[in-house]
């Protein structure tokens, strides 16, 4: 696409340029994305990161919990959105089950991020356990964000889908497990639905960049899923939630009006037609003349 008069420059968001926009106190924008089209309008919109994230499993696959989310089909989603982004940092969200079984097999999917998508890095969830697997990631040259907090992956352990850290030994407990993952390489953390004071002792006690969903504004971004500003997801709105739209009250008028318009015969018009150059239905009719078959006459089967 040129490049517009006046367009402001921009560059590829890289981890040097997050570092540097943490040092700066910018806000980092960064939004859910799983396919072509929106990542697209993502990027032109200058959201600096995309996740692709097993969230997926839930927003489109429809699955009650993001646990069925396969490694291919998160290949798959994270492949078309790197496909379409030029500017934005592209993170593959780790499915469950690609990264415990062992480090190899850690090191395998993350790698078939890295290379058959073209992701800036790959996200996984967990504390202190995790630590060695994000150590052995980042010894293979593979760039990892922590997720800390309420991780969907593990809601059954922490007893459903619920904010995490509201007592003083659970908010402890993530205090260290940041740190743990800051010291094993993480590049940055995403802090999930966890009370603000709690992550704003966390975002002065690392170095590294601290995003937040559902964790208050002393953070150094904010990630929202796409399907909850668009008003798309309608099992549940979170709390940390802010609609920019609604689109599913619109998307509903847009399919009834086009099934109202087809029962009526409305649509389609002349207008949406092809047709064929002068003289050529002409010729068309004695070629079927000449073998003995009908042509229809070019007669329209529209009733009326």
């Amino acid at each position: 696409m040129p490049k517009k008069e006046n367009e402001p420059q921009r560059e590829k968001i890289t981890i040097p340029k997050l570092r540097e926009m943490k040092a700066k106190k910018e806000p980092i924008s960064w939004l859910t994305c799983y396919d072509h089209p929106t990542a697209l309008i993502m990027d032109r919109a200058g959201i600096e990161m995309i996740l692709v994230g097993d969230s997926a499993g839930m927003t489109v696959l429809g699955y009650p919990t993001t646990l069925p989310v396969k490694m291919d089909q998160m290949i798959t989603f994270t492949g078309a959105v790197c496909r379409a982004t030029k500017y934005a940092f592209v993170i593959g969200d780790m499915p469950y089950m690609s990264y415990q079984v062992s480090i190899e097999e850690a090191i395998r999917n993350a790698g078939r991020f890295m290379a058959e998508c073209g992701t800036d890095a790959v996200k996984l969830e967990g504390g202190e356990r995790v630590a060695p697997v994000i150590e052995a990631l980042t010894n293979a040259g593979i760039p990892v964000m922590g997720h800390i907090g309420l991780t969907p992956q593990s809601a059954s352990q922490l007893g459903g889908y619920k904010a995490q850290g509201r007592d003083a030994e659970t908010a402890r407990k993530l205090i260290a497990d940041a740190k743990a993952l800051e010291e094993a390489g993480a590049f940055a953390i995403l802090l999930e639905c966890m009370p603000a004071p709690v992550a704003k002792i966390i975002h002065e006690r690392l170095q590294i960049p601290v995003l937040g969903l559902g964790s208050g504004c002393d953070v150094d971004g904010q990630l929202m899923i796409v399907h909850d500003m668009l008003g798309l997801f309608e099992r549940f709105v979170p709390k940390f939630v802010k609609r920019y739209a609604n689109l599913s009250p619109l998307l509903l008028e847009a399919f009834t009006n086009y099934r109202e318009d087809v029962k009526t015969e409305k649509f389609p018009q002349e207008e949406h037609f092809y047709t064929m150059a002068e003289g050529e239905l002409r010729k068309l009719g004695e070629l079927f003349s000449k073998r003995g078959w009908q042509s229809g006459g070019g007669q329209s089967s529209r009733r009326g």
